[in-house]
């Protein structure tokens, strides 16, 4: 879910996200000659490390961010997308550092809030993890990413029956979403429900999803 919310804010093109590795790295290059061409460009500059991103390559990434938040120290796109970058780089202090600074800026932005929640879980910070995720919840209770995220905590900590309900609240709100009632199946498995969990696979077998795709959750409701 994060990995889709991040495409999706990147800000490139639906065509670009599709791109095979060696296209990725082609329109890097283009974006590289245009941006040394135009060196103080923050848009181009912008667009450059969100190529960075795509290709994983976190420091090039983390490099333009600098140069960009040296010019501009409250650019919501660089702060927002070097604490991720901080974060996939293992600099856990460096990315709650520009979550707080992001929000500083733009109070209550749900992004921020999002990736500061799920940083403190992932650093271990799990009161301020689970503190940040029921503000998110709070402040925006028509997100089905919210809940979704707030389920996906639940479950690392073992707190299945309240994932079950907030899976439950985020496909009520979002109910074409297949990745909700995979994870909502997960967590009933997880919560003893087997029962329950498939009579939920028989629904999505019904609904259009291939029964070979679902056969690892059809063999565990049966253990």
């Amino acid at each position: 879910m994060r990995k889709i919310l991040l495409v999706l804010l990147l800000g490139v093109t639906t065509i670009a996200v599709a791109q095979t590795q060696k296209e990725l790295r082609d329109s890097l290059k283009i974006i590289s000659q245009q941006s040394s061409m135009a060196p103080d460009s923050i848009d181009l500059r912008l667009k450059k490390a969100s190529y960075n991103i795509l290709l994983e390559q976190w420091e090039f990434a983390k490099n333009e961010y600098d140069y960009i938040l040296n010019r501009e120290p409250y650019n919501i796109a660089a702060l927002y997308y070097r604490a991720y970058v901080n974060e996939k780089m293992g600099r856990f202090g460096f990315a709650r550092l520009d979550y707080n600074n992001l929000l500083t800026v733009v109070p209550g932005n749900f992004e921020a809030q999002l990736g500061l929640a799920l940083l403190n879980q992932k650093d271990r910070h799990f009161t301020e993890a689970m503190d940040g995720i029921n503000i998110l919840v709070e402040s925006y209770p028509d997100s089905a990413v919210a809940y979704a995220a707030r389920a996906g905590i639940e479950k690392e900590r073992r707190m299945y029956d309240l994932a079950v309900y907030d899976l439950d609240k985020a496909i009520a709100i979002d109910p074409d979403n297949r990745d909700y009632k995979i994870n909502k199946i997960d967590a009933l498995i997880l919560a003893g429900r087997k029962e329950e969990a498939e009579r939920c696979l028989n629904d999505l077998v019904k609904t259009g999803t291939p029964r070979a795709s679902l056969q690892d959750l059809y063999k565990r409701c049966k253990k």
